[in-house]
């Protein structure tokens, strides 16, 4: 019965944050890190940090990867599928609907006035996570220099206007951290000689 429960409570959690968030994973990561940290407590503030890296990392959408991560971690295998079904399903839905009635949908000014609201508060709610796990990022060289690397570049590329995907930040920063600490290990490795 209790195996039950936790099974229902994943699936109705990663339910509401899919029903309530619009504009994608990214803007599902304050909803998520709010429910399965400060909430349910069960993930800490570096295990969410650490859940969003590995889900940002490995292919599929973030909030997807998260919820299968979150849902595995808390009750399994049944966990990862209720949580990951949880999350999907209100989307699901809510696709159906609009292809069902999209050219009438669409000429509601109503609905065109709500999508420009949306994408205003998908932008804060992306910025308020970004600051958010900033804070529990390790404050060191290599860290701050790769932030503003990135930042500024990312803000660059969007003022002319060119895009270029995600995964080619995450590289990088992959490469860039193998080599500043497997070369700051060598250094104390043999400084310690």
């Amino acid at each position: 019965m209790r195996k039950l429960q936790q099974l229902l409570l994943l699936f109705w959690t990663f339910f509401k944050i899919g029903l309530f968030t619009f504009g994608g994973g990214y803007a599902m990561i304050p909803l998520i890190e709010s429910e399965v940290t400060l909430k349910h407590r069960w993930l800490t503030e570096k295990e969410t940090l650490d859940l969003f890296i590995i889900a940002e990392s490995t292919p599929g959408p973030v909030s997807v990867n998260s919820a299968t991560y979150v849902g595995y971690k808390v009750a399994g295998l049944l966990g990862a599928f209720f949580a990951t079904l949880g999350l999907a399903l209100p989307s699901l839905l809510i696709i159906i609907v609009i292809a069902l009635f999209y050219d009438q949908f669409m000429t509601l000014s109503w609905v065109q006035a709500a999508f420009y609201g949306i994408q205003a508060g998908v932008s804060i709610l992306i910025i308020a996570a970004a600051i958010k796990l900033s804070r529990h990022l390790e404050r060191n060289f290599y860290n701050i220099i790769a932030l503003l690397v990135v930042v500024g570049l990312q803000i660059y590329l969007s003022t002319v206007d060119f895009t270029i995907s995600t995964i080619y930040f995450i590289i990088t920063g992959f490469v860039l951290g193998i080599v500043f600490y497997g070369l700051n290990n060598i250094k104390k490795g043999g400084s310690s000689k």
